[in-house]
């Protein structure tokens, strides 16, 4: 049997509303913080495009697209709020995976959803059973086998799952969703994200959410797709694929953000804020970190947020003369700031042979900071967010209520927070309620 049949097997198959309590309580965080990430991105140009591109090329009105009072199809949903919610990079990761899963599987398990009318307990198997697949997917490659860091490149394996499941497929017509989907997913530049900084083209999740969710569409009307897919095991560790299903929930493993910025700068970011006094000039600022993070495009002068996300120069000068803040989101006109894009040309960045083997399971950072009282010199292993550092449903709260401020007011942004708070009593309901209105202009 190939290892997709047997990841479908358990997609399609396991026990409708068995999930842990710990698990849907995860769920409910994990979804409030990608309405959060939305909520912040959704004035981004990668978001108006795809709000444009639903309502225009994909049409229909069998979901919503969240916060705008607007509709289009399953499809056109999906993308277009998965792309308000990874726009800012603030949106929840996985180590092992490096990269989004969030982003991709929950808009594609809502518009599904809502289209189907899904009970409560269907969609919470589904975001788990999608967060799953995906994540064993991602992790499973071994670190000198991958060419690509884009989410976009195994996150359509779990918008597949996730939609398979609504669309209650069997086993074997699951196998071939999964199939499909990674059949025809988004490559993407195989060496990154990087050069595509300064565009509003990244990660590719929204595309790999269409490619997930069709295939599940198409493999219910019979179609095929190689299920062979990752049956090599020197690219996908079977060990990891096929281990413990419904044991361990990948997604208890994520992390969530609290800068908007790319993951691998956050324990840079967290040492920064810790050791800077706002009142005194930085004379010099060192970043030791990890080999990976050099094959970002690190501008120090970034056109674009996009850009900005992907450079430890410009957010860590951002963090140190503006404070925390200023990362929850970034305000574009940050990119033009005399004395940010002054103090990002003179920050020291180099890999640390201490750090060379701790790239994808960990992100640590050591910073050396002078601002004229003696070098100050911190070391962060976990960033704020980090399993082992978590962020709690509170610190969620107030990550809501911190970004998203600019664009929802505070009766709004209340409004949304007490359909999350009525969650754990009323579920998805008033949530889909909450997301269908006009909330942002």
């Amino acid at each position: 049997m190939h290892i997709i049949n047997k990841l479908a097997a358990f997609a399609a198959e396991y026990p409708q509303g068995q999930l842990p309590a710990d698990v849907k309580e995860r769920i409910r965080l994990l979804v409030l913080d990608l309405i959060a990430a939305t909520g912040a991105g959704f004035t981004s140009d990668l978001a108006k495009a795809a709000r444009y591109t639903a309502i225009h090329a994909y049409g229909g009105n069998a979901a919503t697209l969240w916060l705008s009072g607007e509709k289009s199809s399953v499809t056109g949903a999906a993308q277009a709020n998965s792309a308000a919610a990874s726009a800012l990079d603030i949106d929840d990761g996985h180590r092992g995976a490096a990269g989004h899963s969030g982003a991709g599987v929950i808009p594609a398990a809502l518009a599904v959803a809502e289209a189907l009318g899904s009970a409560d307990e269907e969609i919470y198997d589904a975001i788990a059973l999608g967060y799953d697949i995906a994540l064993r997917i991602a992790t499973s490659r071994p670190t000198t086998t991958i060419d690509s860091y884009n989410s976009g490149r195994w996150v359509g394996y779990g918008a597949a799952a996730a939609a398979g499941r609504l669309l209650k497929l069997d086993a074997e017509t699951m196998a071939h969703a999964l199939a499909i989907a990674g059949a025809e997913g988004p490559i993407g530049y195989p060496s990154g994200t990087s050069r595509y900084q300064g565009t509003t083209v990244k990660e590719m999740i929204p595309p790999a959410v269409v490619a997930g969710i069709t295939a599940a569409y198409r493999a219910a009307a019979d179609a095929t797709g190689p299920r062979d897919l990752l049956d090599n095991a020197e690219k996908y560790d079977p060990a990891i694929l096929l281990a413990d299903h419904g044991q361990q929930w990948w997604l208890m493993q994520c992390y969530l953000k609290p800068y908007a910025c790319c993951r691998y700068m956050h324990a840079a970011v967290d040492a920064i804020l810790a050791m800077r006094k706002p009142e005194l000039p930085v004379l010099s600022l060192k970043i030791e970190t990890f080999p990976q993070g050099l094959r970002l495009s690190n501008e120090r002068a970034p056109q674009a947020l996009e850009g900005g996300q992907y450079s430890f120069y410009f957010s860590c000068a951002l963090a140190a003369l503006r404070g925390e803040a200023a990362l929850q989101p970034v305000n574009p006109d940050m990119l033009a700031d005399p004395e940010v894009l002054a103090l990002a040309e003179r920050i020291t960045l180099e890999a640390t042979s201490d750090f060379a083997l701790a790239f994808p399971k960990s992100t640590p950072a050591r910073v050396s900071l002078d601002q004229g009282q003696g070098i100050q010199i911190m070391e962060v292993l976990h960033p704020r967010g980090d399993v082992a550092n978590p962020l709690g449903y509170a610190d969620i709260v107030t990550k809501f209520r911190r970004i998203t401020a600019t664009y929802i007011t505070p009766e709004d942004q209340q409004f949304l927070l007490q359909a999350f708070a009525d969650f754990p009593q009323a579920g998805f309901t008033p949530v889909h309620a909450a997301l269908s209105r006009q909330i942002i202009k």
